[in-house]
């Protein structure tokens, strides 16, 4: 089968939709399936995979529910898209975030495949639905098959297109995760009580809670650490590490961005994983890759975080903006070795039900039934 993946996100800039399609995409290639990456990309052409196709390089950060999204609005692509649906002649079109623009319009505009939107995120609301819902719902209209990440995202988008969706979840590597989680890093095999935080440093992963409540932390286990990974730049770490120093905070050390490879062991080297976004998430994969490790999660109450955790099995769940919550749980389980091995296999036997390759069959499986209600002939 010729497959088309679609992200309107400069790719491979990381983030959980990038994520997404570069397992589906590895998964389906191993399983002998001829895939393409249409994406923008601020990345140069030669350190890009054999599989992207690079529509446009014009990439423009835009402010969106507490984060910001990475995506091009050239008008160039138009002519682009055109012809390269006309020359690949792709069995299926699989966009991710399919109402975003512009790339995926466009595609869905010039598209004569069968077409699969995936939807990920979640917000309580959504301004660019509400206001633009008119304008979408042609492009709604060409879409074949819908998927939702979660049963938030599909309470979302389902307010303004109501329809029938498919829940099929994020996926992680279980296997690679899981295998890994006896492999720390060496200068985290010190014994110290380690907290990590891995992700972007948007408004809404709401590091700033857990920056707040490591005093707190620091007041009960005076050695404990705050490891701070991901993929952020020097300019959004900048007021961080000036509140650091301010407030003569010790012990906070800012990584910065980590490699794939490298993640699980992060995970494995600490004792604790805490994730305090304030919303805005449709699901939970940064909790997954801990609990694959084997670890127990200190998490934000949200809505996309209660699809795959439950508080007092997997970690502890508190409200969402709450420094002083946030240090009562982390102490909690840094002082309580039987209660952090409980959850972390708990975490564990749950994160195994989210592995890759049985997220992708799931996908391959929607995929097939589509296109035979399309009455397309299936190949490979």
């Amino acid at each position: 089968m010729k497959i088309a993946l679609v992200t309107p996100y400069d790719y491979p800039y990381p983030g959980g939709v990038t994520e997404h399609i570069s397992n589906l995409s590895r998964c389906f290639r191993e399983w002998g399936h001829s895939v393409k990456i249409l994406a923008p990309s601020t990345y140069d052409d030669n350190t890009l995979q054999d599989e992207v196709i690079k529509v446009s390089g014009a990439v423009f950060t835009v402010p969106l529910s507490g984060s910001k999204s990475r995506i091009s609005l050239s008008p160039r692509i138009y002519r682009r898209v055109k012809s390269i649906l006309a020359r690949e002649q792709f069995d299926i079109v699989h966009l991710h975030e399919p109402l975003m623009p512009a790339l995926p319009l466009v595609v869905l505009r010039h598209s004569h495949a069968p077409n699969i939107g995936t939807f990920h995120a979640y917000r309580e609301s959504h301004a660019g639905y509400y206001v633009g819902k008119h304008f979408l719902a042609p492009f709604f209209a060409k879409l074949d098959g819908r998927i939702a990440v979660s049963t938030a995202a599909r309470e979302m988008v389902s307010r303004y297109f109501p329809d029938d969706y498919r829940l099929i979840p994020n996926g992680i590597d279980f296997e690679t995760y899981n295998q890994m989680s006896d492999q720390p890093l060496p200068n985290y095999q010190d014994g110290r009580p380690t907290i990590l935080f891995l992700g972007r440093l948007d408004k809404r992963k709401g590091f700033e809670y857990l920056l707040y409540a490591f005093p707190l932390v620091l007041a009960r286990f005076p050695s404990a650490r705050l490891v701070v990974a991901g993929g952020y730049t020097d300019e959004e770490r900048e007021p961080y590490m000036q509140y650091v120093q301010e407030h003569r905070i010790p012990n906070v050390e800012f990584v910065g961005y980590v490699p794939a490879e490298q993640k699980p062991r992060y995970y494995a080297s600490c004792t604790v994983f805490c994730a305090p976004s304030t919303g805005f998430e449709s699901f939970g994969i940064v909790l997954l890759e801990a609990m694959a490790v084997g670890k127990p999660i200190v998490a934000s109450n949200i809505v996309g975080y209660r699809t795959v955790m439950q508080d007092g099995r997997q970690g502890l769940m508190v409200e969402p903006e709450d420094e002083h919550a946030l240090a009562r749980a982390l102490i909690q389980l840094l002082d309580n070795p039987q209660l952090r091995a409980r959850m972390g296999e708990e975490g564990r036997r749950t994160a195994a039900r989210y592995s890759w390759r049985q997220v992708a069959s799931m996908v391959m499986d929607y995929y097939r039934e589509v296109m035979e209600k399309r009455g397309n002939r299936i190949e490979g």
